[in-house]
């Protein structure tokens, strides 16, 4: 198939009509069911990749090398992936390269006999990830336009969180029943098959997605808007201000908050509440746009004391919290992303606002670590301000890009009766 994928972009000059039949319904939840079967994959990897890497011979230098910097890569690499995207229109052929390459990765990593095969093949699955998600973003948006921006990317990040929680569950399985690593990776093959199956199928019922776009005549803004840009200040002091998991279950372990039992079983519940969150913050977008994300950011800026000060009761609210940020993160923050740029260059927008998230998220990790080894109430307090700082930001921006697409959709009109008038 040469040139373009038709439909991949806005089309100039005529007026869609919404397609009969919920293909945009049926579109969102094969792409979910996309991310459930991905993140059983690579999320039930990650689970085990430290231990794989050190059992091969690495040292904790390179364990976190490998894992810090495949993580910085796969956001650095996407702002590239989506401005490729926009330029090509293969949007479709991009995401299936992507989750390709992801998906075969993963069930290699039963077969490397050392850790620098192993650690290029973490960087490998890492750059894959980011190879598809603008792509696959920005086709997801045009079925905003049917369903709420909200409700879409809630629905995919809900499933996706389900994955996220099923694959290191299975992985644990196969370790209990005496596996080994290399079994763990084996036995995911079965999910990163059935991703590719999934996709394909999604990409047969709905090859051209920009047709599920009933707003796509309406013009958007060219360039990126300072609306953008305020919002990715704000969201990437939240980044910056979001202790890891490993950090996390680290300090758990360290100060015995609870048995070490329980530390993964902690976030296979987090995860599994970051699902009914992502659905349930999708709904509260759809009415009430960026106040649903401050309103989020303050909830979840009450985190780090539960966590790092807490006992064990206050601990396991304060993972709740966390896992309610990263739903929020992953669905309703893409969810506003969509109504500030044009069709034609949402691949682009999301590419960057990930990359700009990643190098923020990269640069707080080390301060966070950083400041647990000296004061893990100094920790406390940068990430509590850095939330709180955030929530003005986000109130700033609410409102402007709908006040702007009325603006052109009134433009629009005056032109047309303008037309027909003459």
């Amino acid at each position: 198939m040469g040139g373009k994928e038709h439909g991949a972009g806005p089309s100039a000059g005529r007026w869609p009509s919404a397609p009969a039949g919920g293909t945009a319904a049926r579109f969102v939840l094969l792409i979910g069911v996309v991310s459930l079967f991905s993140d059983m994959a690579h999320e039930g990897a990650r689970g085990i990749t430290g231990p794989f890497l050190g059992s091969l011979g690495a040292g904790g230098l390179i364990v976190a090398t490998v894992a810090g910097g495949g993580e910085l890569l796969g956001y650095a690499l996407r702002f590239a992936f989506g401005r490729l995207a926009d330029r090509t229109g293969r949007y479709w052929l991009i995401t299936a390269i992507g989750y390709t390459m992801q998906m075969v990765v993963v069930p290699l990593l039963a077969l490397a006999g050392n850790w620098p095969v192993a650690a290029l093949l973490m960087i490998a699955e890492r750059s894959g990830r980011a190879l598809r998600n603008p792509a696959r973003d920005a086709m997801l948006a045009h079925a905003t336009a049917e369903l709420g921006r909200g409700r879409v990317y809630g629905v995919r990040e809900a499933l996706d969180a389900a994955g996220a929680t099923a694959g290191p569950l299975v992985v644990a399985g196969v370790l209990s029943l005496h596996g080994g690593y290399r079994g763990g990776f084996a036995v995911l093959a079965v999910p990163a098959v059935l991703t590719l199956l999934v996709l394909a199928r999604a990409r047969h019922t709905c090859p051209r997605p920009a047709d599920l776009d009933i707003e796509q005549s309406v013009p958007g803004p060219r360039g990126t808007p300072r609306a953008f840009w305020i919002y990715l200040a704000a969201m990437g002091l939240i980044a910056a201000a979001s202790a890891d998991y490993p950090l996390i279950a680290y300090h758990f372990g360290r100060d015995r908050v609870m048995p070490e039992a329980w530390i993964p079983v902690l976030y296979a519940v987090a995860m599994a509440g970051e699902a009914i969150a992502a659905l349930l913050l999708g709904r509260l977008f759809d009415r009430w746009g960026l106040r649903t994300v401050a309103g989020a950011t303050l909830l979840t800026a009450c985190f780090p004391p539960l966590v790092f000060l807490g006992g064990v009761r206050l601990a396991v609210v304060g993972v709740l919290l966390w896992g309610l940020g990263a739903a929020a993160q992953e669905s309703i923050v893409k969810a506003a992303v969509t109504g500030m740029v044009a069709a034609d260059r949402r691949a682009s927008a999301f590419g960057l606002f990930d990359t700009g998230f990643g190098v923020c998220w990269f640069a707080g990790s080390l301060a966070l670590g950083a400041l647990y080894d000296h004061s893990v109430i100094g920790l406390v307090i940068f990430s509590v301000v850095l939330q709180l700082v955030a929530v003005p930001l986000l109130l700033a921006v609410r409102g402007a890009p709908e006040r702007r697409r009325n603006r052109w959709r009134d433009r629009l009109l005056r032109s047309t009766l303008e037309g027909s008038g003459r």
